[in-house]
């Protein structure tokens, strides 16, 4: 495995491989490596020739006091998993190479980036967007892929690839949760013992969601109603928001149809922890 630092010799290894004909696939991440990250590699290798990649907190996506300094850092740990995925190529830029000043265009998805985390986290995804774009122009990859876990995310990044012409074919990996069913998340490592013996509540009230609606039930105040109750049972948590939406639009939804479904965050202490469920 090769780690590259700077644009232009990421560029410069990637070329010969992409002359050859190597099919170029790409995992872009924050770092701090868990099972939900390298089973996106598992996906990449399945579909290309080569993977890549990128380890960068990308400061544009953190809004006015969230956790941009304590977010958690850990290359020689992320380089050792990732080698031992079978990843060939990490690019770890720093700040400056991504962002040289002075720095002016950003890339926005309208619409969908105004809603869920949109609200509470205004210019969270002009970030996401910007970063991905330049990782695109950058590695050039034939595949991308991304979790479900991020389901505003990965909703987002397909609609740019779609109107920005990017010649990428998007992949969604499922949720990785670990075995009591806590979404994986580098997040995680903040939860205090307390914080973290209630947090796999949040999937659970989210799985009696989706069974009421199996049992036939379709009014969306019901659905919503049964995980606010769900979620209120934990004492440390406060909501963000519960919203059922459409799964192509990420509008809310005025009965569950198939395709919906169910998005919360919730705060347990201060962290924030997304969560998601197809509910039909």
């Amino acid at each position: 495995m090769e780690v590259y630092r700077t644009i232009a010799a990421i560029r410069a290894a990637l070329q010969p491989l992409r002359t050859t004909g190597k099919k170029i696939g790409f995992v872009p991440t924050m770092g701090y490596l868990h099972e939900g990250h390298l089973s996106l590699v598992d996906i990449a290798k399945a579909h290309s020739d080569v993977v890549v990649m990128s380890i960068f907190v990308n400061p544009t996506q953190f809004g006015p006091n969230e956790d941009l300094e304590r977010y958690p850092r850990d290359f020689a740990r992320d380089e050792h998993l990732a080698c031992e995925r079978g990843t060939d190529f990490i690019f770890y830029p720093e700040v400056a190479e991504m962002y040289p000043e002075p720095f002016f265009t950003y890339v926005v998805t309208e619409k969908l980036s105004k809603v869920l985390c949109g609200v509470s986290r205004p210019t969270h995804f002009r970030g996401v967007t910007t970063v991905v774009a330049k990782l695109f122009n950058i590695i050039q990859p034939d595949v991308a892929v991304f979790g479900r876990k991020d389901a505003q995310q990965a909703i987002i990044i397909q609609q740019m690839v779609r109107d920005l012409n990017f010649p990428v074919k998007i992949i969604l990996g499922p949720i990785v949760r670990e075995p009591d069913g806590l979404a994986m998340s580098s997040r995680n490592v903040y939860l205090t013992p307390e914080e973290r013996s209630q947090a796999p509540l949040i999937f659970q009230t989210l799985q009696e969601a989706r069974q009421a609606v199996e049992r036939g039930e379709r009014n969306v105040a019901t659905i919503r109603n049964l995980i606010e109750t769900g979620i209120k049972r934990l004492p440390l948590a406060r909501i963000d928001y519960i919203e059922i939406v459409d799964g192509e639009n990420l509008q809310r939804v005025d009965e569950i149809h198939p395709g919906t479904f169910a998005a919360v965050a919730v705060y347990l202490g201060k962290t924030r922890l997304i969560d998601n469920q197809v509910l039909m």
